[in-house]
């Protein structure tokens, strides 16, 4: 007994790491078919700022990062070019981003103005108060638009599908220390969603996850690819994630190490949905930051 005790002993520590790390969400990843034109979108729609843009000819592919605020404090999307591809499949599993402003009408008006396409007028949500609307940008990517009180994150949402709730929720605590923050039942539209993050949704970027009654599977497309989150260890944090994996499902798909030619240490891994997450180190992200 004692000796299965001390040998379970490493495993629960290890397990608590990811609770005590410095953890915040950086930035999510994904493709579009026209890089000058989306960034015209989300700076004259939406009022982000572009905060970098890097063109890497040898690999063929350029990308751009835009947010409210600068990458050292906020969650920021990362756009990938690559060369000579002009469109993307989005699939049917991935949901939409969100973005907290405080007046929904006023950027809806500002959008339409623009050219951009609204597929959800602004109005209450049924059966609750919140105000939102959908927008999307030009590649098809659905923004919804949520009326909120003065945020310090106004990007405050990653939506994803996933086929079994309780198993996400268990994975997203267990493998990177994220909260429960709120779980809501629709029986009425067939679906419960999973509000994930480190701090309170109104203060902060959330995962929020959602299961469609009966719906185990999507496709994926080749459209969006990743979020990548801080921390202060890849090497222990890869360590708590693949016994996750071996508990729950998904795999580890770049082993932890510094990223050639960058120096950048990450840890690259899918979710049992195939959903994929890179941990980054978070001195060497700012290093980064530092030398654009």
């Amino acid at each position: 007994m004692a000796e299965a005790a001390a040998s379970l002993a490493p495993n629960a520590e290890l397990l608590d790491w990811p609770k005590k790390d410095k953890r915040r969400f950086l930035h999510v990843v994904y493709r579009v078919g026209d890089l000058d034109r989306t960034i015209k979108f989300y700076t004259e729609c939406f009022g982000m700022k572009l905060l970098r843009k890097r063109d890497v000819p040898e690999e063929k592919y350029s990308n751009a990062f835009l947010g409210f605020g600068p990458e050292d404090s906020n969650f920021v999307v990362e756009l990938t070019y690559n060369y000579g591809v002009s469109s993307y499949d989005i699939g049917t599993g991935f949901g939409h981003f969100a973005i907290a402003t405080q007046d929904v009408y006023k950027l809806v008006e500002d959008i339409r103005a623009k050219g951009g396409i609204i597929t959800r007028e602004p109005g209450p949500v049924k059966g609750g108060s919140s105000v939102i609307a959908f927008a999307k940008d030009p590649d098809g990517y659905i923004f919804e638009l949520i009326q909120r009180g003065p945020t310090p994150e106004p990007l405050c949402q990653v939506m994803l599908r996933v086929g079994d709730l309780e198993r996400s929720i268990k994975f997203y605590e267990k493998a990177l220390g994220m909260r429960l923050l709120k779980k809501v039942d629709r029986p009425e539209y067939k679906y419960t969603l999973a509000m994930m993050g480190y701090a309170d949704e109104l203060e902060t970027t959330v995962l929020e996850l959602t299961y469609n009654y009966g719906v185990t599977e999507y496709t994926k497309g080749n459209a969006y690819a990743q979020v990548a989150i801080g921390t202060d260890d890849v090497y222990k944090s890869a360590e708590v994630v693949n016994q996750v994996n071996q508990e729950l499902g998904g795999k580890i798909t770049r082993q932890p190490g510094p990223l050639p030619g960058i120096g950048t240490k990450i840890v690259g891994f899918l979710d049992p949905d195939g959903w994929k997450t890179v941990l980054v180190d978070n001195a060497d992200f700012l290093k980064e930051l530092e030398h654009q």
